[in-house]
């Protein structure tokens, strides 16, 4: 094998060399200025490569600073989801008391953070029970036996809601499907 790739380096070598030997034959047999003519063409050649490449570098870093800017926020939205878990559970069990007075201002409270992280780009995603259940979009806990016929393959329950910021979730939603 090795003799094989020698002989082909060696057919490359000479190919290289004949096409640089006719190029330099043509070059002597250019008048001065056909010479500055294909200089100009290859300097113009040139300055275009690499104008291009500096467009094609300017493009590719705005697209970067602008997909930074859209996650920027998402270690601190990922740090305050389960603040937002705490307030849905405590809406549940304050709405067990029947305290209305709590239950409006700890709602008002929650409106508030879920309106300024929403503000921020956060995204609920919307699964619900019934659903069918995708692996893309939910995280499967468990599965347990379906309670009817209609929800075998599909989402019973959700155990924890699940976030996207922009186009990416952050944290899928946790979902208890059946069998």
């Amino acid at each position: 094998m090795t003799t094989e790739n020698n002989d082909k380096e060696e057919l490359v070598d000479q190919v290289v060399t004949e096409n640089h030997e006719s190029a330099i034959e043509s070059a002597d047999n250019l008048t001065p200025e056909q010479k500055l003519e294909e200089d100009l063409a290859n300097e113009k050649d040139k300055f275009l490569r690499l104008f291009a490449e500096f467009e094609n570098y300017k493009r590719r870093t705005s697209k970067e600073r602008l997909d930074l800017f859209k996650t920027a926020n998402q270690e601190v939205l990922q740090a305050m989801l389960p603040v937002m878990d705490d307030f849905d559970r405590a809406i549940i069990e304050i709405k067990k008391s029947e305290d209305d007075v709590l239950l409006k201002g700890v709602e008002l409270i929650y409106e508030k953070l879920k309106s300024t992280l929403f503000a921020k780009g956060l995204e609920e995603v919307e699964v619900k029970s019934g659903d069918i259940f995708n692996a893309d979009f939910a995280e499967a806990i468990t599965q347990i036996p379906a309670p009817s016929p209609n929800f075998k393959g599909k989402i019973v329950d959700v155990i924890e809601k699940g976030y996207k910021l922009g186009d990416k979730i952050i944290r899928f939603p946790k979902v208890v499907i059946g069998q």
